[in-house]
């Protein structure tokens, strides 16, 4: 694959990434209450999100209620939810960075150099806002289980993995992954650069002669 396929790859799967974090964000489905055990009730369904929780009847009837309070939420869902709007919000800036140095549009193009200098800068950012929703789900996911386990046996209302749990896992890998191949593309094309060109440098280290 050419350079530019791998570059606009990357970015594909870093976009790819980032409406996967805005849709998992918005979803009510971070944890869905599960059927284990001997206390099942399969009358209705408990869902909880970080913004909201919803009931599901099993007549098909669905209830959301937002959460009251978001001092009173829980430490990990509060976090949880600043960890994501900052991945969210550093995708986004990575997008409009990484469009600015990619070979197939024509921003900084008197300036091969700095434009991808650009790109690598914003695989960097996306790898960055992969990294905190990495973070923020593995934090939410442990949680749910150490809580699955501690009720075992109780009468209490036990959660397991929602759906949009997955799709931040997924969305996150691929923002880390799509940032990847624009950092490794670009600093392979500045490494060539200098090796075709190493008098390109020399004004940059005085007391170096090339012949």
């Amino acid at each position: 694959m050419t350079s530019s396929s791998i570059q606009l790859l990357g970015f594909s799967l870093a976009f790819t990434g980032f409406v996967g974090l805005i849709a998992s964000t918005a979803m009510t489905e971070w944890k869905a209450s599960s059927y284990a055990g001997e206390n099942i009730v399969t009358a209705q369904a408990t869902y909880e999100g970080l913004w909201m929780s919803c009931v599901s009847q099993s007549t098909g009837h669905i209830q959301c209620k937002a959460f009251d309070s978001l001092l009173q939420q829980p430490t990990e869902l509060q976090v949880t939810r600043a960890l994501m709007i900052s991945s969210i919000l550093l995708s986004g800036t990575a997008a409009l960075v990484a469009m600015l140095g990619m070979k197939c549009t024509t921003c900084l193009a008197e300036n091969k150099q700095q434009k991808a200098r650009v790109a690598l800068a914003g695989g960097i950012v996306f790898i960055l806002a992969g990294l905190c929703a990495l973070v923020a789900t593995s934090w939410y996911g442990k949680n749910i289980t150490t809580r699955f386990y501690q009720q075992f046996g109780t009468s209490d209302v036990r959660f397991e993995f929602g759906k949009a749990l997955f799709i931040a896992w997924g969305a996150a890998t691929l923002s880390v992954l799509g940032g990847g191949f624009l950092c490794c593309k670009c600093s392979g094309a500045s490494s060539r650069q200098y090796t075709q060109n190493p008098k390109s440098c020399a004004s940059a280290r005085p007391g170096v002669d090339y012949v």
